[in-house]
């Protein structure tokens, strides 16, 4: 990525006892909640709250899963979570109006959402669903939830799930929920807001709310941060040559955005032909120990992957593609760099040297590379740049188009194009063929094709564009679906004049609105507090993300880098808190 990102979802999962929703505001009550499970109280790593003025209490999923012996499993990249007991197998997407019992289709009192970075879900839902009792007593602010195991019985305020409807409550109050769709809903994609009726019963009777109208802001299901080798994320300079100390570095930086939000990170493994981790095809990173080829005496990988899963965040394997050598000469690598193995791959364009895109052996050698950490390791995803061909410069490919035309295409640019689909389909293929759950995206520039050079692109005048600087042919992608996700960089302002990201992101939700494919937005908080127009305020990545509200395609937000997310520009780190409610 030029100066860029990396590359879902936190999981602290929740129930919430949801019979209505009121703006995005979560407010947690005086007092704790207590719960009681068959008269043992459950301890609880998130304490439970409830909604201001919704009288709507939210409960940790961890604590009713682990209290029944119950499984769940939380899949950031499709938003679905699933509960399995009592022979029962419940799934719910986030912000979907349904959820899947047993292979049935049964309508939500309330939908499932992420908010503040965890997993809210019906509780009288899954009660019921489960067998559950649920008794809630709003003076001595006790939850007592009954299996049936031991009998108990509760007095107060009682509101019992364990009827075996899910869409017949006892009193339906005709309250009206005006809801922002949240990210992973399968609303309508012209619908910026979805009128939802309440059918479900109050936990505290107290407090009629009938009439009123609620709504809540729609939460963003991937919340990525790139963390780049190459770029100085991590590890620092000083921390080079020291496994305790990159080790430190990146747990603290873990702790640190997971602080501000960050639920997945996307993380730089390959760089310039190189590997963070013990590698059959390539040689180690320099940026590990100021060698490249020298073994650190761990493995990176592995350690990452495991700090990020400890804390319920994503990690996705961040490899750039194409690029072989960040200078122009072979100085310093490794003997079993592609580059001093296969110097008839190499293409020196300007201070770079880059893979050759067009000969298929080559294309073959990166995915075996990348092959090798989707099979040895426990990721959540590739992600890939945008490293294809490059942004500038003179590309001497002449000879290779010559020789590995199979297609016979008369014109450079579609042979180009050509060649970086057939790396991107084989790649996905291989990709969900080894393992069909690990998503498979790219980040490509923020424009694929000014309106002036295809009337079907976007109103913009860039310089650049990804369709005829870089050959990712982004459309075909997403129609062939070929990749999960698509990460736009989307690196401007709103309203800027070459390139406004209001334009691009209405034109990227329009790109992927009829397919199963996945958007997220790529941000710059890099560019808080530079020159350019519209970046003197950390406001305005909190707008951007505001903006994206308005469209339902938009699944998240990656921002690059986790350095200048760290360096809280601006304030921008308790902007982020208060915009994600943490």
């Amino acid at each position: 990525m030029n100066r860029k990102k990396i590359g879902l979802l936190a999981a602290g999962l929740l129930l919430a006892v949801q019979t209505a929703i009121v703006p995005g505001v979560q407010a947690k009550s005086t007092g704790e909640i207590e719960i009681i499970l068959d008269g043992q109280t459950l301890q609880s790593d998130a304490s439970p709250y409830i909604v201001q003025g919704a009288n709507v209490t939210m409960v940790p999923l961890r604590v009713i899963s682990e209290g029944l012996g119950a499984q769940v499993n939380w899949s950031a990249s499709s938003g679905m979570v699933t509960i399995t007991a009592q022979n029962k197998n419940i799934s719910m997407e986030n912000g979907a109006q349904s959820a899947t019992v047993n292979g049935k289709s049964v309508r939500l009192d309330a939908s499932a959402r992420m908010s503040s970075g965890r997993v809210m879900v019906p509780l009288r839902f899954v009660g019921e669903e489960l067998g559950l009792k649920v008794d809630w007593q709003a003076s001595e602010r006790v939850i007592t939830l009954s299996s049936g195991k031991e009998g108990t019985s509760t007095s107060g305020n009682t509101s019992s799930v364990g009827s075996s409807s899910s869409t017949s409550n006892s009193s339906a109050s005709g309250n009206q929920g005006s809801v922002s769709t949240d990210q992973g809903a399968k609303a309508n994609d012209e619908q910026d807001v979805v009128n939802t009726p309440s059918t479900s019963t109050k936990e505290d009777s107290s407090g009629s709310s009938q009439g009123n109208m609620a709504q809540v802001k729609a939460t963003t299901s991937m919340r990525g941060a790139w963390i780049s080798t190459i770029n100085g994320d991590w590890p620092s300079s000083a921390a080079r040559s020291s496994s305790e100390k990159q080790k430190q570095e990146f747990t603290k930086m873990l702790d640190d955005l997971q602080g501000m939000g960050i639920n997945a990170v996307f993380v730089q493994v390959r760089a310039s032909g190189d590997a963070l981790y013990p590698s059959d095809l390539v040689p180690w990173s320099k940026y590990l120990t100021n060698t490249q080829g020298k073994n650190p005496g761990y493995d990176p990988l592995k350690f990452m992957i495991s700090e990020s899963h400890k804390r319920g965040m994503e990690f996705h394997a961040w490899f750039n593609p194409f690029r072989a050598n960040s200078t122009g000469t072979t100085s310093g690598l490794a003997a079993n760099h592609v580059a001093n193995q296969h110097p008839d791959w190499i293409v020196k364009n300007g201070s770079q040297l880059y893979i050759n895109p067009g000969i298929p052996a080559a294309r073959q050698h990166v995915i075996d590379a990348i092959m090798e950490v989707v099979n040895g390791y426990d990721i959540d995803g590739v992600h890939l740049d945008d490293y294809f061909y490059p942004y500038s410069g003179t590309f001497d490919d002449d000879a290779t188009f010559k020789t590995y035309n199979a297609n016979k295409i008369s014109n450079k640019g579609d042979w180009r194009r050509d060649n970086v689909n057939s790396f991107v389909r084989d790649l996905g293929k291989s990709i969900h063929a080894s393992k069909p759950k690990v998503q498979f995206g790219i980040s490509p520039f923020g424009v694929w094709r000014n309106k002036s050079q295809d009337l079907t692109g976007s109103d913009t005048k860039a310089g650049v564009t990804a369709y005829d600087t870089t050959f990712a042919d982004v459309r075909t992608w997403i129609n062939k679906g070929w990749i999960d996700y698509v990460a736009p960089q989307i690196y401007w302002s709103i309203g800027f004049p070459a390139a406004g990201y209001d334009k691009l992101v209405a034109w990227w939700s329009n790109e992927v609105k009829n397919s199963d494919v996945k958007l997220y937005i790529g941000h710059s908080p890099y560019k808080i507090g530079t020159p350019e127009k519209g970046w003197q305020s950390a406001q305005e990545l909190i707008k951007q993300l505001e903006l994206n509200e308005n469209y339902k395609q938009v699944k998240g937000d990656i921002y690059f880098s986790a350095q200048h997310l760290r360096k809280n520009p601006y304030g921008l780190i308790q902007l982020l808190q208060n915009y994600y409610q943490l």
